[in-house]
């Protein structure tokens, strides 16, 4: 289907009723970027014209026949189709026609006239006798590249027109120079001559190729699809022909997916354009460099920069440009395909040496520098290191890594190895933790055979660190001590001396004492990254001087668009998070999920993710919690993650006992933890996630012994704060579980007095606990004040146990409507949260019956079914209709029936009368309730 060109073919109708009416000829030239639809035109014209009476001859140019005498004006007369007499003749002319056309501007008394004057005279006359009968059209396509004999021949005819029922139309492409000056001026100066130009497709004509019904949907792949072609219709059909089409009514989306027709059509569009051309396209596709292109194209190509202006605007005409860029990254790829590497490498070394003279900045530089694999000259190693530390701080460790790696090879001396060796470890275990363990290595040696110079020594720590060699960490700040020589060295150790305390607590105290400062002086910090420490600093060890929450707040705010700083900005997430405002760590990891510097770094988009998972379980939302912590573990692997492994390993053990799934906990725990995790905060997440684990299994002692190891750590190292671990909360949980009530309430008591160390999450669920102890009188009063805490701190887990509580309560005091009420908010809560387990321990008994006391924990038999399928099978194996069962369980009618169904086909039953006695028995804590103590 032709769009978009509906006006030049009408012209072109209209030319030829006007031939067949008036019995005079007129030429048509048809113009048009390459790949514009010339041909399709000419084609489509030709068709019509032959319905509607005309006879119609055709040829097409081409480049590899330009040689060949008459080649063109013999292709129009070999489909004429002549009687055999006027073949004869005709095949005469042209066999001994003159080798050459006269040269233009000769005189008209030219012997050459006189040669070509019988041919010229009897092949018109054979077209006239074609035209007798109906009006001829003769279509040249390409005729840019037709031979000149041939064009001379049409000229003939083109100037004795007046009175002749010929129509000759004829297509040529924009070139850089005219391949037939002299044929186009005297074609241009006819008076029955016409021009016909092609314009790039609209919006609107793009739209109905994509759909014939413009729809918005339509015409926003429409536009898209403007976007990276430019409205060439080679470009464009060939782009909606790689979209794959949906069986659904949703429209292309114009992406740019990976395909052949694309590229071809780019390739095509190149191939048929001059030599000249083609190579600026490559170059462009190499720089890759908005703006002024023509200088750095000029020096790039070796060639006067003015030759490649028209090239450039040859290119532009053709779509394959937006201004001095090439359009859409699909095209560049498509160039550089077509390129040999050989090729690509020498354009690519050619231009790091041109951007270099042209004082471009080293990251510009150094792209093709790496792309080209080439560090030879003096002036690359410098070039490369200064790329590879813009790169770091604009948070790219991926292209540091790649420009590091060629410097690698590069002849340099003993100190310049040891900055260079720093700068992988940094961008290689931002990348991948794991492999820098040989490059750390030949870091820590070399600096301490050189005395732990600070740059150095400082540099490795942190990666020390993460793979809990705290000693040799340690060993590198303090052996620097007294390497003052560079002005920010002092404050450079001073920030790793903090990130030690705060990383392994058990140094806190030391290295407070070795700063030789007070406490507060020491957490308050100088630069960003210790400001950000120093918030974690105040939120494990809160006395009331520093807002650990405001300070972080405002440091995200400041930073958090800067891809540089994002390393830094896990410091105040972690403040957040101890200080209890998980709420705010959940936004701020959505939102920096989402910045660009995460796509390249791995290792940060992993802590982000893991940071997110914490966050999501302190609000009680599992579903997330559990994704966001998988994923973290997908972008990197247990084994890269060192001691914070601990991190997202915790949260996956308390997303999976919450969730009832005990067997996938006991895999996590299975999962190796170095030792050296448990000398660090998040060891101590751990062992509460463990020791959640073990209660939930009934296994308290072992509960007991992990959440007292978490205390003891706790006390020693000063950051008995409950944001970190609520250790004496989780104990009292045990202490409830074995009946030990006295207990309880003095572990519960105690954690509600810890000075600045209680958020509102912790004193919410200390409060439910506590009110399970006191009397009825005083345990609503309690509750309340549980719901009022859990609702503003939205904890939604531990607010689904303080509304079940309340409504046990409610439900004893005699007023089963209301409990009736929270239980279906307490509910729906868990169903929201993933707590499917919980949910239905909500709904054991029914309103109005007398709790029973603190349900045990029931090992799942091996029959496949799901907590909630089974309460569901076993009331229908008591015989209640699918309606009883909805009103006892809180559900609705679909969703027994779909337990049913997934039942029915788990146990390959077909009805209720097959299913095995023995649910029956998990009918039994229906009329259950839970307590406070098993929650």
């Amino acid at each position: 289907m032709l769009v978009q060109r509906e006006e030049q073919l009408t012209l072109l109708r209209e030319t030829f009723q006007n031939c067949e009416r008036q019995r005079r000829g007129h030429v048509s030239l048809v113009t048009g970027a390459v790949g514009s639809g010339k041909t399709s035109v000419l084609e489509s014209f030709g068709d019509w014209a032959a319905t509607a009476g005309g006879r119609v001859l055709s040829a097409t140019a081409s480049r590899a026949e330009r040689g060949l005498h008459l080649g063109v004006l013999g292709q129009l007369l070999q489909g004429a189709r002549l009687d055999p007499e006027t073949g004869v003749r005709v095949e005469r002319l042209l066999r001994h026609s003159p080798a050459a056309p006269p040269e233009p501007g000769h005189g008209g008394d030219d012997a050459a006239d006189q040669v070509w004057a019988p041919v010229l005279h009897g092949l018109f006359g054979t077209l006239l006798e074609l035209a007798e009968s109906a009006p001829l059209v003769l279509t040249v396509d390409d005729v840019h590249h037709a031979d000149p004999a041939s064009l001379h021949c049409l000229l003939y005819v083109a100037r004795r027109l007046r009175h002749t029922p010929i129509m000759v139309v004829l297509a040529e492409a924009r070139t850089l120079r005219p391949s037939h000056p002299h044929f186009r001026a005297e074609l241009f100066s006819q008076p029955h001559f016409t021009r016909i130009t092609l314009p790039p497709l609209t919006v609107e004509a793009i739209a109905r190729l994509v759909d014939d019904d413009v729809e918005p949907a339509a015409r926003e792949a429409a536009e898209r699809c403007l976007r990276m072609t430019g409205g060439n219709p080679l470009l464009t059909r060939a782009l909606i022909e790689e979209q794959p089409r949906p069986a659904t009514d949703e429209e292309p989306t114009m992406d740019a997916t990976l395909g052949d027709a694309f590229d071809q059509a780019v390739l095509g569009c190149l191939y048929r354009h001059e030599p000249g051309v083609r190579r600026v396209a490559q170059a462009m596709a190499v720089l890759d460099r908005p703006g002024g292109p023509a200088d750095l194209l000029g020096h790039l190509l070796d060639v006067v920069p003015e030759s490649v202006t028209p090239m450039v605007s040859m290119l532009r005409t053709t779509g394959l440009l937006d201004h001095d860029r090439l359009r859409h990254p699909r095209i560049r790829r498509s160039i550089l395909a077509d390129m040999s590497v050989d090729e690509r490498r020498d354009l690519h070394q050619r231009a790091a040496e041109v951007l270099h003279e042209h004082g471009v900045e080293p990251g510009g530089v150094a792209e093709h520098l790496v792309a080209a694999g080439w560090a030879e000259a003096g002036w690359t190693v410098p070039v490369l290191h200064d790329a590879a530390a813009q790169a770091l701080a604009a948070g790219r460790p991926d292209v540091a890594a790649g420009c590091l790696r060629l410097v690698g090879r590069a002849e340099v001396d003993d100190e310049q190895r040891v900055a260079i060796t720093a700068m992988q470890v940094s961008a290689r275990w931002q990348i991948n933790p794991l492999a820098v363990n040989g490059h750390l290595d030949q870091l820590v040696d070399a600096a301490r055979a050189g005395g732990w110079p600070a740059d150095a020594a400082l540099s490795a720590a942190p990666y020390l660190l993460w793979q809990g060699r705290v000693e040799e960490a340690d060993e590198a700040i303090t052996g620097c001590a007294g390497d003052d020589e560079q002005a920010h060295a002092t404050g450079r150790r001073r920030t790793m001396h903090l990130l030690l305390g705060l990383s392994h607590p058990e140094h806190l105290a030391a290295v407070r004492e070795a700063a030789g400062v007070p406490r507060t002086a020491l957490l308050a910090g100088g630069s960003s990254p210790a400001q950000a420490l120093g918030l974690v600093g105040a939120a494990l060890t809160p006395t009331g001087d520093h807002d650990a929450v405001a300070g972080a707040e405002q440091l995200l705010h400041r930073h958090h668009c800067d891809d540089g700083m994002l390393p830094m900005l896990a410091a105040p997430l972690l403040a957040l998070l101890w200080a209890g405002r998980a709420d705010r760590v959940a936004a701020w990891t959505a939102a920096l999920l989402e910045r660009p510097a995460v796509r390249h770094a791995p290792l940060w988009r992993a802590v982000l993710r893991a940071l997110r998972a914490e966050a999501a379980l302190r609000l009680g939302d599992l579903t997330v919690a559990d994704q966001q912590a998988r994923a973290a573990l997908d972008d990197l692997p247990v084994a890269a993650w060192g001691v914070a492994a601990a991190g997202p390993l915790a949260t996956l053990i308390s997303c999976a006992t919450e969730s009832g799934r005990h067997a996938e906990a006991d895999r996590w725990l299975a999962q190796s933890v170095p030792a050296g995790a448990f000398r660090t905060p998040l060891g101590l997440h751990y062992l509460a996630a463990r020791a959640r684990h073990h209660l939930a299994l009934g296994r308290a002692h072992a509960a007991t012994t992990d959440l007292r190891r978490c205390g003891e750590l706790m006390r020693a190292w000063g950051v008995d704060v409950a944001g970190l671990v609520p250790w004496r909360l989780e104990l009292a949980r045990v202490q409830l579980a074995v009946g030990n009530k006295a207990h309880a309430t003095q572990l519960l008591q105690e954690q509600l007095r810890v000075p600045h160390g209680v958020d509102d999450r912790t004193r919410g669920r200390a409060l439910r606990l506590l009110a399970g102890t006191t009397a009825p009188d005083h345990r609503r009063k309690l509750l309340s004040e549980a719901v009022n805490l859990l609702q503003g701190c939205g904890d939604r887990l531990e607010l689904v146990r303080a509304l079940g509580d309340t409504g046990q309560t409610l439900q004893r005091a005699g007023d089963s409507a209301q409990a009736r009420l929270l239980v279906r908010r307490a509910y729906q809560l868990a169903q929201d949260c993933g707590a499917s387990v919980l949910a239905q321990r909500l709904v054991r008994r029914e309103p109005g019956s007398v709790p029973a006391g603190p349900p045990a924990e029931t090992p799942e038999p091996e029959d496949g079914l799901s907590e909630a399928e089974r309460r569901v099978a076993a009331l229908a194996a008591q015989g209640h209709t699918n309606r009883q069962i909805s009103s006892k369980l809180f559900i609705t009618v679909s969703t027994v029936e779909q337990h049913l169904t997934r039942v029915y086909r788990k146990l390959d039953v077909k009805r209720r009368s097959d299913l095995p006695a023995r649910l029956v028995a998990f009918a039994e804590p229906l009329g259950e309730e839970i307590q406070p103590a098993a929650s």
